[in-house]
């Protein structure tokens, strides 16, 4: 499990939270009690690092706390982030919804950059093989329908980063 932190605001971090932060940046222990072990890291009690934590979450400082899979490892090799240029009073509705499927891990609105870039809508999909991947795509094209213009995908060749934000030693 992985602590993602936005950037860090001024003064939005006491030392113990920047502590906490640097400690669980890199993920949690893969232990029975993860906050129990960071506890003992920190000289704090399990029931502080949990309250720091979610009050961090609460502040925005932490976005999530979340398992982040190896998706190669569980089969996962088709892996395509597909691109949509949907209208854009549409777009964040219909971006709720690709976001809500089953097999869309990452789905966000972006700024179009055209005349090279017409697409504003992200939607990483996940399968087995292509032929699910383009499956998912068709899925995906029919809940956008006429508000979507375009489309493309762009398929993974390998893994080149696998981190979030990290604080810098200061």
């Amino acid at each position: 499990m992985r602590v993602q932190a936005q950037p860090e605001p001024s003064a939005g971090l006491d030392p113990v939270d920047r502590s906490l932060v640097a400690a669980t940046q890199a993920g949690l222990p893969l232990v029975p009690r993860p906050y129990a072990t960071i506890a003992s890291w920190l000289h704090l009690t399990e029931e502080e690092v949990i309250a720091r934590l979610g009050s961090l979450q609460d502040r925005g400082i932490v976005r999530r706390i979340a398992i982040a899979p190896n998706h190669y490892a569980l089969g996962m090799t088709a892996n395509g982030m597909s691109v949509w240029d949907v209208v854009d009073d549409r777009a964040s509705g219909l971006g709720a919804r690709i976001g809500a499927l089953p097999f869309v891990t990452h789905c966000y609105l972006r700024p179009r950059a055209r005349p090279v870039w017409p697409y504003n809508l992200f939607a990483m999909l996940h399968g087995s093989n292509r032929d699910q991947v383009e499956a998912q795509r068709a899925e995906v094209a029919a809940i956008l329908g006429d508000a979507c213009a375009a489309s493309d995908i762009l398929y993974s060749t390998r893994i080149l980063k696998k981190t979030g934000l990290r604080l810098r030693d200061d």
